[in-house]
């Protein structure tokens, strides 16, 4: 599947701003056997003073931009051209969760992928006893890794309620947790928490989804966006599944990924300071459409 990807964020000051300086993460990523960008860019207006395009530590593209000069209005504007591959089916080869621990201990390595990176609390998501006791309510003797993934997958589109309005960016799990109410950052969060804290590697995936769905399918919640879901390490011969709690179906070719980290904070589109006081606005709009 070949798709056309355009996103536009648009921070509209008040005030006019000075001195900023951001991380821009929207380029879509080349995954062996999922996913290729066949080309992208991505402009700033005003143009920036200083910009470095880069890997960071998970190898999500990043680019790094500065201003010095006064501006009211700060433009980031992506477009790329992405292939996915659609994945081939596989059994579940994911052990129970009795012998999982000493499948990540086997684990030696600590590059981007390793799991290890993505068992502990991270910047965004501390232990919380009461998710740990709704993933715990789940977990029957016997079931594989993989199954109780799908469960809390299925468990959490069940649960809770997709609303815009009821969180915001720096809303805590914890919060969307009691409220029951959330969007996909919410559910992806609460999910990762979850599986954390039964011992299982999960990790928070940045993308989009496609904007127009195939003849006769709904259109899937938040593909207005860019878009949340959750990758998680099933053990050495079945590696990271990645799963949307948002529409309760594994990822596919309606899924594309921008980038990858511990939770929201590692992949943040626009991240940075500015000097300026007042208040700002800021506007998204994303369009996916497939290329005949």
């Amino acid at each position: 599947m070949l798709y056309d990807i355009s996103l536009k964020i648009t921070y509209s000051y008040e005030i006019p701003v000075s001195g900023g300086r951001h991380i821009v993460r929207v380029l879509p990523l080349s995954l062996p056997s999922r996913q290729r960008l066949v080309a992208g860019t991505v402009t700033c207006t005003p143009v920036p003073e200083e910009r470095t395009d880069m890997l960071d530590f998970f190898q999500n593209p990043s680019t790094s931009i500065l201003f010095r000069k006064l501006h009211d209005e700060l433009v980031i504007h992506m477009k790329a051209r992405v292939q996915l591959d659609a994945a081939m089916p596989t059994a579940d080869f994911s052990p129970d969760l009795a012998a999982f621990p000493a499948e990540i201990g086997a684990v030696w390595s600590l590059d981007p992928g390793s799991p290890h990176h993505f068992l502990a609390p991270s910047p965004r998501l501390a232990e919380d006893p009461t998710i740990a006791a709704y993933a715990r309510g789940m977990v029957k003797p016997g079931m594989t890794v993989r199954e109780i993934a799908g469960l809390m997958c299925e468990r959490i589109y069940k649960d809770f309620t997709y609303d815009p309005k009821a969180t915001s960016v720096d809303s805590t799990p914890i919060e969307a947790f009691r409220l029951k109410k959330g969007v996909c950052q919410d559910f992806a969060h609460i999910m990762i928490v979850a599986l954390r804290a039964l011992g299982i590697p999960a990790g928070y995936v940045s993308g989009f989804l496609r904007t127009l769905p195939p003849p006769g399918k709904e259109r899937l919640e938040g593909a207005d966006a860019m878009h949340a879901w959750v990758r998680v390490w099933c053990g050495k011969m079945l590696g990271w599944v990645e799963l949307d709690p948002t529409n309760n179906v594994p990822a596919g070719t309606d899924h594309i990924v921008v980038g990858h980290g511990r939770d929201y904070s590692d992949v943040a589109p626009v991240i940075g300071v500015l000097k300026s006081y007042g208040s700002h606005k800021t506007d998204q709009a994303v369009d996916v459409v497939p290329v005949s």
